[in-house]
């Protein structure tokens, strides 16, 4: 067969017999490919490497920040101000001690500040795939022209034939030829945990899972036990690392609800900018019968344009997103993309892995069944501390010797070791045996004590074929606790005879069973009855339904140690001693936090790899599902059309066996449904659906570097509890955010028409110069926002359902509130303006006749530090409320009120922003009129606490 039919694919290679592969790939088991083979397949496959596709260049990046409508407005305003600015130089019509291009060089400084913030910002480049990379292997060894040889990774062709031994990452896909002992430990690609038992002559069906694949092996996992031979079948990106690869790349990046809204302001408040500039200049030429005041009016479109655009409005979203990112890493929930602290907050569902997100990753035994009689045992994590219950009532283990015997066959049964560090119970070893030494500490059964009594002296190992593991141990003499007395422990004289030795058995309860013969009832054995057979089989079909990993324990009385690969003849006519069952616990906090993500509208989802029946009981156990829900299988997913799953997504809680590409495709149905979604994974095969969620949330402590970086969040406990704690931070982030725009903007509108009023009313010349609008938009807005950012949430921010991510900015009324508010503060203004006027050219005034001007910026200063202390509350009073609750507030209004005095009181400040100085009298009109705005607010509370209705 030549290279150019080679078959494409990776479905077919686990289903063909091992001679097929290696006809259909033409190689040779023993001598593997030929130089010639070599060069043929590198040119047709191209090099064993993961391809990425270009992305965008810093430059592009930045470029793109100026893009945004505001900056682009603002650097046209900044270019018609420094064009005046230039015809008042050559005209010599400066004023004395005026800088010329102050406005210019300010508006420009701004438009650089935002565009540098949101460069650095969006410039964290993806590093999804430069970590999968490093799971590649830089070395490999291969069969070539008959000889071992070592080469590098990228040179592997399918048709190679590679050796494996323990210890080495393995570099492509590959079918096994042959294997001796194999474990592969795959988790980072299928999220299983435990190593894998491979097998070389095992035939498979077409559709079986990716982690059911017994007799392939994958590229960038690790082998953790044996050897092997395999065929290499793909490389590159037709590997299933190369698959992942693929789909990263495939995953287009969505902008954030916050990114969009900001998006829709900025193009209103620009538009209405823009209409209300044409209107004022329309206005101004038909007043004057022509063009002879362009200037002026230039110079006030030129004020309203600057003061329709927020300028501190992005910093202070970034201060607001960072400070959020800190309260969150404090909850152990680490942000790793700013806007994503408040795209938390529009979350409608949550998908959680189950092991270590939902559950402890602790096997925790629940059950144990002996002498007809099922206990159920108390207790969280390997803390060796718990009550056998039998009905809800706590027994004596003194009554029940069937107890005491289990245990010790679960603590010398076992190669695990069970110790305490730092306070806390770890175990050292498989999970499963864990449990066992556990269960065996909760009955006073420890395991180093028993090792004296119990020596072991040889072993049956497990094995995937067997199904289970026996240690045959040395009967030891000790102290029995009569005077003088030696002899068996009490605990398991009732096994023995006259024989030295005890053989303990575990393994599968059916299998276990299958080769008993007795039973130990109390402190002697029976024959096994056929009733007491079907009776135990009933029982682990019970246990398994409510997903538990169920395992059967038995032991046989021996004259002499087996020789080794006799463990047919001697674990046979068994003495069965009972059912363990045990499972990953849930997490005590997860029950909590699932009810309150179904309290404020939020749907848990689980996808799990593991077992529907497991997945079942602990998604019904914690409230995700009730019983009687649907489970989707992988297998059943697989079956399913995109259309089919959309029409069905919202009706399934459990989703089990799956594999990455069904995660992938749930996340995107749910989407298609408008569903806000959050994804948890922390494997390598999970990085697609994360980089396609919504939020992409990866496990701290088991996840990998893959996704890690395809996230926006880090878990840095595993705990679905830190899920929800952190949405809540996101709509607790969310609603401040509204309430300062709701500051900000509804005192540019008021600055805004009182510019565009000032020439149709008749008053000569500009209130307002761009300097001055940028030192409020800036100053005096953009502190009391800050403080406004850290506001306490609200009692009820998780008992309502979230808001729609797709909302508008302007929704549930904050679009009136500003427009009400923004004509409330020009009316104010106005009528401040208009007597400031008159005061200022009255005969005998002794002041500049300019100082009207300054009562006007003053005035606009200072009604904001009122509208920001009434505007933290939408509901209640000021007077209500404790006015040391947010500190921050008072502090802002404080220093911003003293800096604004400082520019008209300072005379180097008052020359720089061109105001001028006004008397106690003035300053005193300034403030009354400023106080009426704050009385308005509250006043507004108190009309809607009438008339039942809730503020905005």
């Amino acid at each position: 067969m030549s290279a150019n039919s080679l078959p494409e694919g990776a479905a077919v290679w686990h289903s063909l017999e091992v001679n097929k592969a290696l006809d259909l790939l033409d190689s040779n088991a023993d001598s593997g490919l030929t130089s010639q083979d070599i060069q043929q397949r590198l040119q047709q496959y191209g090099p064993n490497e993961l391809e990425e596709t270009a992305g965008r260049s810093a430059w592009e990046i930045l470029l793109d920040q100026f893009k945004n409508i505001m900056l682009l407005m603002l650097i046209g305003v900044a270019l018609i101000s420094g064009f005046l600015d230039l015809m008042r130089l050559q005209s010599g019509n400066l004023k004395p001690g005026e800088v010329p291009f102050k406005d210019t060089i300010a508006i420009l400084a701004i438009v650089i500040l935002n565009g540098i913030l949101g460069y650095v910002q969006e410039s964290r480049a993806e590093k999804a795939l430069a970590a999968l990379k490093k799971m590649t292997s830089p070395l490999v060894r291969v069969f070539r022209d008959a000889r071992l040889v070592e080469i590098a990774a990228k040179e592997l062709v399918p048709g190679d034939v590679m050796q494996l031994e323990a210890g080495m990452q393995i570099a492509a896909d590959g079918r096994l030829i042959e294997e001796s002992n194999l474990q592969v430990r795959e988790s980072a690609l299928t999220g299983e945990a435990e190593a894998v038992n491979k097998q070389a002559t095992l035939k498979l069906p077409e559709e079986t899972d990716l982690g059911d694949r017994l007799n392939i092996v994958f590229q960038g996992t690790e082998v953790v036990q044996g050897r092997a031979k395999v065929l290499v079948t793909n490389t590159g990106m037709t590997t299933e690392l190369g698959k992942i690869a693929t789909m990263l790349q495939s995953v287009e990046s969505e902008p954030t609800p916050l990114q969009q809204r900001m998006t829709q302001l900025g193009n209103v408040l620009v538009t209405g900018s823009l209409i209300l500039v044409a209107i004022v200049v329309a206005g101004g030429v038909i007043k004057d019968g022509g063009f002879k005041n362009i200037q002026e009016l230039l110079e006030v479109s030129l004020s309203m344009a600057v003061a329709v655009v927020p300028e501190g409005l992005p910093a202070v979203i970034t201060v607001t997103l960072a400070l959020g990112t800190q309260r969150m890493v404090r909850q152990n929930a680490l942000i790793r993309k700013l806007p994503a602290v408040e795209t938390l907050g529009s979350v409608t569902t949550i998908c959680s892995d189950k092991t270590g997100t939902l559950t402890q990753n602790k096997m925790v035994v629940q059950s144990v069944s002996t002498n007809d009689k099922t206990f159920c045992v108390t207790g969280e994590g390997y803390a060796p501390t718990g009550d056998f219950q039998l009905d809800g009532q706590k027994i004596s283990l003194e009554e029940l010797p069937e107890i005491s015997a289990l245990s010790v066959a679960s603590a010398v049964c076992n190669d695990s070791v069970l110790q305490k560090e730092q306070g806390e119970w770890a175990i050292l070893g498989d999970p499963t045996e864990g449990a066992l030494l556990t269960l065996a500490g909760k009955a006073g059964i420890e395991k180093d004590q028993w090792n004296s009594k119990l020596t072991r002296v040889a072993e049956f190992p497990f094995s995937s074929e067997r199904k289970r593991m026996s240690v045959i141990s040395q009967v030891q003499e000790v102290a029995t606790g009569e005077a003088s007395s030696r002899g068996v422990d009490p605990a398991i004289a009732a096994f023995l005879q006259s024989e030295p030795y005890l053989m303990f058995t575990k393994g599968s309860p059916e299998l276990t069973l299958g080769r008993s013969t007795q039973i130990h009832l109390g402190n002697h054995t029976a024959p096994l009855t056929e009733k007491q057979r079907q009776k135990i089989l009933v029982e682990n079909d019970q246990m398994a339904s409510k997903g538990l990993r169920v395992l059967g324990f038995a032991y046989k009385p021996l004259a002499q140690i087996p020789p080794e690969g006799s463990d047919e003849v001697f674990e046979q006519d068994l003495v069965w001693l009972g059912l363990v069952g045990m499972l990953d616990a849930p997490r005590p906090e997860v029950r909590l936090a699932v009810q309150e993500c179904r309290d404020a509208g939020i749907r848990p989802v689980m996808i799990t790899g593991d077992h529907q029946l497991t997945a079942r009981a602990i998604a019904t156990d914690l409230g995700i599902a009730q019983e009687g829900d649907r489970l989707l299988t992988g297998q059943e997913l697989q079956r399913m059309s995109d259309q089919e799953l959309e029409q069905n997504v919202d009706l399934v809680s459990i989703y089990a066996r799956v594999s990455p590409e069904h995660k992938l495709r749930i996340v995107q149905a749910l989407q298609r449904r408008g569903r806000f979604v959050a994804m948890t994974g922390d494997g390598v095969n999970d990085a697609p659906a994360l980089k396609q969620a919504d939020i992409g949330i990866a496990m701290g402590i088991t996840g990998t570097d893959v996704s890690k970086e395809a996230s926006d969040m880090v878990l840095l406990d595993d705990n679905f509890a830190t899920i929800v704690s952190a949405t809540k931070e996101g709509r607790v982030v969310y609603t401040n955010i509204r309430r300062f725009i709701k500051y900000i903007l509804g005192s540019n509108i008021g600055e805004v028409l009182t510019i565009a009023s000032a020439p149709l009313i008749g008053l000569g010349g500009v209130p307002l110069t761009p300097l001055q609008i940028l030192w409020m938009n800036l100053v005096t807005d953009g502190l009391p926002a800050l403080a406004l950012a850290v506001e306490p949430p609200e009692p009820d921010v998780m008992k309502r359902p979230p808001f729609s991510p797709r909302e508008s900015i302007f929704a549930r009324g904050l679009g009136s509130y500003i427009i009400r508010i923004g004509i409330i503060f020009a009316i104010i203004t106005i009528a401040l303006m208009w007597w400031a006027y008159q005061h200022t050219h009255a005969a005998g005034y002794q002041g500049d006749r300019e100082a009207w001007k300054t009562m006007v910026f003053t005035t606009l200063c200072i009604a904001q530090m009122g509208h920001a202390i009434a505007i933290r509350s939408n509901n209640r009073l000021t007077i209500e409320m404790n006015p040391f609750s947010n500190i921050f507030v008072l502090a802002a209004v404080v220093v911003t009120t003293i800096l604004q005095l400082m520019l008209v009181y300072v005379p180097p400040l008052r020359d720089f922003f061109g105001t001028h100085y006004l008397n106690m009298h003035e300053l005193g009109v300034c403030i009354g009129f400023s106080a009426l705005m704050f009385v308005w607010i509250e006043l507004e509370k108190i009309f809607l606490r009438i008339m039942g209705k809730k503020a905005v």
